[in-house]
């Protein structure tokens, strides 16, 4: 206790000493023409101490030699003893009592330090400002003079006593070549503070002035100093401002950093200062009161928003988008980074966190750099203004456009946050709807986008609005890119405002899909392979999407690529808008058209449809322009390559898929394909679905995927300039020329097959037998099914006219064509696969093996014909039968043996109708014709062949009479035998009349 009794005297006896008339009268002697100079110390009252802390105010500004080397060594003895200037203890008394700072410590090494006072007051200061409610407040007055004290002794480390001891022997031990600037020894400090065990005290005592300075930035002299003329020059000390306010070091930060970004002249020794002080607050989050007193964590473990908002306001402060330096943490974590992969770009230039952005989830990235840059980049996609080259170069626009005002000036009608969305939307207006950005700022908008597009936490409004979606689909999703595709898929069952807000972001890739960084990473081989030119297009307008979708099975395209390229078109599935050209094409003829519908796919269906009708209703004018038919047509072609693409048909058939092609690819059309080759185990949904769709690609061809890949090069050999819609009967046609590909040849057999199934699949017959097939097999359509196929029942039917020559001439044609390419393949006759398949196996199994089918398993059929034990086989053979005799043309084995007699002999006759096939049988029965020895053996075979059908199928009526006489080879030998004995019952009847006559007169007579 009387320790304490005696160092209290001692503080009095110092403070008393500074208020002593003698030092005042000694400063107004030595310091007469500087009292003069400054009128604020001028105006002091005599006798009270005031004038000697005055002119220690203005020390700075004292010219005369011998008054400034007297008050600096009565600042010395000021500061040294007590710290106290007059006027000070008044202001401070009750506080000083409050805080309990009025004493000194026992067992300091300097018991008349009176430094602790002003420290445990600077301390209570920091500590109010740290408290949401304090509970003991220093008064205003107090405050002001504090803040004052410490700026009167921020240009000397020695005048702040406190300091003095606490950091004097680490100064002396690392920073012995310091100046005594506070700032400076503040950095050498700072540069050994991971050593263990020392700077503990030192660091408290900086880590307080740090905060006092945050609180007023005169308390550093250097920063001061330096930034006087710039202050004042951009109006950042406003006299009718608060201090509170002017007096912050983050107010002055803020209006420096504006006037750069403005393009304003700000001193190097100024931007010096402020790089040094951005980079402290950065670094001590401490230093910033509103984050200490907003660390409160929300329900789910997010940061309060308080604590958000505060972040928010540091990142301004601090403006590390400016120079990245200012991060340390990010600095240090990206260092290997930037020097491979931006070493190109200037230290400390803005553009180094772009590179960075761009390198994210790359090779040459490491994980802490990718931690520490998203967490910076978090905070910068909040306020357009924090990434220093947009505003820059999108500032005019944003005045324009947008109505914002300066950079460190806020409007709640257009918060930080809406200003980018304000920007991009203005990004991609076409030139017709105005008003568009300029070139500069649309480029800064695009890259933002792209480098956005890498995680969700980067855009502000998804991850605001779909927070709740996320948790709720895309937990499991947290690889690089998948929480936006995730969201993308369950884009029908997400809430309103998030479902917008992806969809929006959705049409926006739609037209520049350069916006996924990620997929355009994975794609760069196929971009720059085959679509380098319009990648380099400043404005893609979904050119490089649909150029990525034509290429996505060239062999360069590896797998992430093709993964992402075939996500965005099912994600294009779920709204027209979605794809880019399609929607600009079509959105006038969908809306006149089509209101009210959304789906892609329902759109397609919904124009093509109109498109089909017009055209076969031979419209004058289409109802769908011209553009969007163009449009429509790429549109369906590429809906035909993935069955996904194909809503209905994928739902209906995903059973089956999963059944019976498993493990088939999707791509390439080769699920559809499966399920075709299958189609008779298919389910009847299923079923119903693919032969719905067999007959639209019959009807047009080119929508048949799988041919016109597989058939792509001899389509340009054989059919340059055919029509789509005959794109197929081209390949027919050319279907056995010796340059054809085996392939496509093999593909063409497929649908050959296809189409003899039922005549509906065939447009070309459906058209030409049109009148034949109500009339001749309407009792096979009125038990036929919808959307089930007819099993080649209608074709078998208009055969069996065909050979008893009942049929129109167009009809005729088209039957003749199928007989003669069923003649050279027993698989394109459904009916007789169907019913002869035992009999195939056991009498013809090594000519159905055969690579190339000529007609060897029908003529198999035929030779064997009295083996076959099934009635409807055996009736199909006498069908085949039947049809050679109507022309030689269809049976294939003996046209080719007769080829060389039927020139000779029968060039003249037209073939058809059995014609010459009558001329070949009159030959064979005329001695002075000699006929090839394989023709000869062939038609007695056939001779033999006709006599047994003869007798197992008899005539069925006179019809069937009267037309196997007309088409027998005896034709003559029979008609003249019916000719004499119908002139020999007509020469009876005359005879017969005559009696008859002369037996009824005879008996009038009597």
């Amino acid at each position: 206790m009387g320790c304490v009794y005696i160092c209290r005297l001692l503080w009095n006896y110092k403070l008393n000493l500074t208020t002593d008339p003698k030092f005042e009268s000694v400063a107004r002697e030595v310091c007469k023409s500087t009292i003069a100079e400054i009128k604020e110390c001028a105006d002091e009252p005599v006798g009270k101490g005031f004038l000697v802390s005055c002119l220690v105010d203005h020390r700075g500004n004292i010219t005369e030699y011998q008054c400034h080397q007297y008050i600096t060594k009565m600042t010395a003895i000021i500061f040294s003893d007590y710290r106290l200037i007059c006027g000070f203890m008044d202001d401070c008394k009750a506080d000083i009592n409050l805080l309990k700072c009025g004493s000194i410590r026992p067992g300091e090494k300097d018991a008349h330090s009176q430094g602790e006072v002003v420290a445990c007051l600077e301390k209570g200061l920091v500590k109010e400002a740290e408290e949401t409610d304090p509970r003991i407040q220093v008064s205003d007055q107090c405050k002001k003079a504090i803040l004052r004290v410490a700026e009167l002794s921020s240009d000397d480390f020695h005048l702040d006593r406190h300091l003095y001891f606490a950091c004097r022997d680490d100064r002396e031990r690392f920073c012995e070549n310091v100046t005594a600037d506070l700032a400076l020894c503040h950095q050498c400090t700072e540069t050994h503070s991971a050593i263990p065990m020392c700077l503990l005290q030192c660091r408290d005592a900086l880590t307080t002035r740090q905060k006092l300075i945050a609180q007023d930035y005169k308390v550093s002299y250097s920063l001061a100093k330096s930034c006087k003329s710039d202050l004042k020059k951009y109006r950042c000390n406003v006299e009718n401002l608060p201090r509170s306010r002017e007096a912050r070091l983050s107010y002055l930060l803020m209006c420096l950093e504006s006037a750069v970004h403005r393009g304003r002249q700000v001193s190097s020794e100024c931007q010096g200062e402020m790089l040094d002080y951005r980079r402290m607050l950065m670094e001590d989050f401490s230093l910033s009161p509103e984050i200490i007193l907003s660390l409160v964590r929300g329900e789910k473990g997010n940061v309060g928003l308080n604590c958000q908002q505060a972040l928010q306001t540091l990142i301004q402060e601090t403006d590390p988008g400016a120079d990245y330096r200012i991060d340390r943490a990010l600095n240090e974590a990206c260092e290997s980074v930037i020097q491979t992969a931006c070493k190109h770009i200037r230290s400390g230039d803005p553009m180094i966190l772009s590179c960075l952005m761009e390198h994210l989830y790359t090779e040459k990235m490491v994980e802490d750099c990718e931690h520490r840059l998203l967490e910076l980049q978090y905070f910068i996609s909040r306020d357009w203004k924090l990434d220093t080259v947009l505003y820059r170069k999108c500032q005019g626009d944003a005045s324009r456009l947008c109505h914002t005002h300066g950079w460190n000036e806020t409007s709640e009608l257009m918060p930080p946050g809406a200003v980018f969305s304000c920007l991009y939307r203005h990004a991609y207006r076409t030139e017709e709807q105005g008003r568009r950005l300029s070139r500069e700022c649309r480029a800064e908008v695009q890259r933002i986008l792209h480098q956005r597009a890498m995680d969700v936490k980067l855009d502000p409004a998804l991850q605001d609005k779909c927070m709740i979606d996320l948790g709720k689909w895309c937990s499991e999703k947290t690889e690089t890119g998948q929480e936006l595709e995730c969201l993308q898929d369950h884009l029908d069952d997400l809430v309103s405002e998030c479902r917008d807000i992806v969809g929006n972001l959705t049409e926006l890739e739609s037209e520049d899909i350069q916006i996924e960084a990620l997929l355009m990473r994975a794609c760069e081989p196929i971009i720059q392979t085959f679509c380098h030119e319009v990648a380099d297009n400043q404005i893609d307008s979904g050119d490089l999407m649909e150029c990525l979708i034509q290429n996505k099975h060239q062999k360069e395209m590896n797998e992430k690529c093709a993964i992402g390229v075939t996500h965005f078109q099912l994600v294009q599935m779920k709204d027209f808008r979605f794809s880019y050209k399609f929607k600009m094409a079509c959105k006038e003829d969908v809306l006149k058209l089509c209101p009210n519908i959304k789906k892609k796919v329902d759109v397609v269906i919904c124009l093509s449809t109109t498109v089909r009708n017009d055209t076969l209703q031979d419209a004058k004018e289409h109802r769908v322009s011209l553009k969007c038919r163009k449009q429509l047509r790429v549109e369906e072609l590429e809906m035909t390559e993935d069955i996904r693409l194909e809503p209905e048909l994928y739902e209906a058939c995903k059973s089956d898929i999963k059944n019976y092609c498993q493990n088939v690819p999707y791509g390439n059309a080769q699920i559809i394909e499966c399920l075709k080759e299958i189609k008779k185990q298919l389910s009847t949904r299923c079923h119903q679905k693919v032969f719905k769709l067999q007959e639209t690609e019959m009807m047009d061809p080119e929508l048949d995927y799988t041919l016109m890949r597989v058939c792509k090069q001899m389509i340009k050999r054989f059919c340059p300039e055919a029509d789509s819609k005959n794109m197929l009967q081209c390949l027919k046609q050319n279907k056995n020329s010796e340059v054809m590909d085996p392939k496509c040849k093999q593909m063409i057999t497929k649908r050959q097959i296809t189409q003899n199934t039922d005549y509906r699949l065939n447009p070309v017959l459906r058209k030409a037998c049109k009148a034949d097939i109500p009339k001749f097999c309407q009792n096979i359509l009125n038990r036929a099914k919808d959307d089930t196929e007819l099993e080649g029942q209608v074709i078998s039917c208009l055969k069996l006219k065909y050979a008893d020559q009942r049929l129109s001439p167009d009809c005729e044609d088209q039957i003749r064509v199928i007989i003669q390419e069923s003649a050279l393949d027993y698989r394109l006759d459904p009916q007789l696969q169907m019913h002869c398949s035992e009999e195939i196996s056991s009498l013809c199994a090594e000519e159905a093996a055969a690579q190339e089918q000529t007609g060897q398993v029908e003529e198999c059929l035929k030779v064997n014909l009295l083996k076959i034990k099934t009635e409807m086989c055996k009736k199909e053979v006498l069908n085949m039968l039947k049809e050679s005799k109507a022309d030689i043309f269809v049976d294939p084995v003996l046209h080719t043996a007769c080829a060389l007699d039927i020139k000779h002999h029968c060039a003249a006759i037209p073939p058809g109708r059995g014609r010459q096939m009558s001329c070949l049988m009159e030959a064979l029965e005329d001695k002075r014709v000699r006929l090839q020895p394989e023709c000869k053996k062939r038609l007695n075979d056939r001779i033999e062949m006709w006599s047994y059908a003869a007798k197992v199928a008899p005539a069925e009526g006179f019809s069937d009479l009267a037309m196997q006489v007309m088409t027998s080879p005896s034709k003559n030998y029979i008609l003249s035998v019916i000719t004499v004995g119908i002139c020999v019952l007509f020469l009876i009847g005359l005879m017969c009349g005559r009696i008859t006559k002369r037996v009824t007169r005879e008996l009038k007579d009597r």
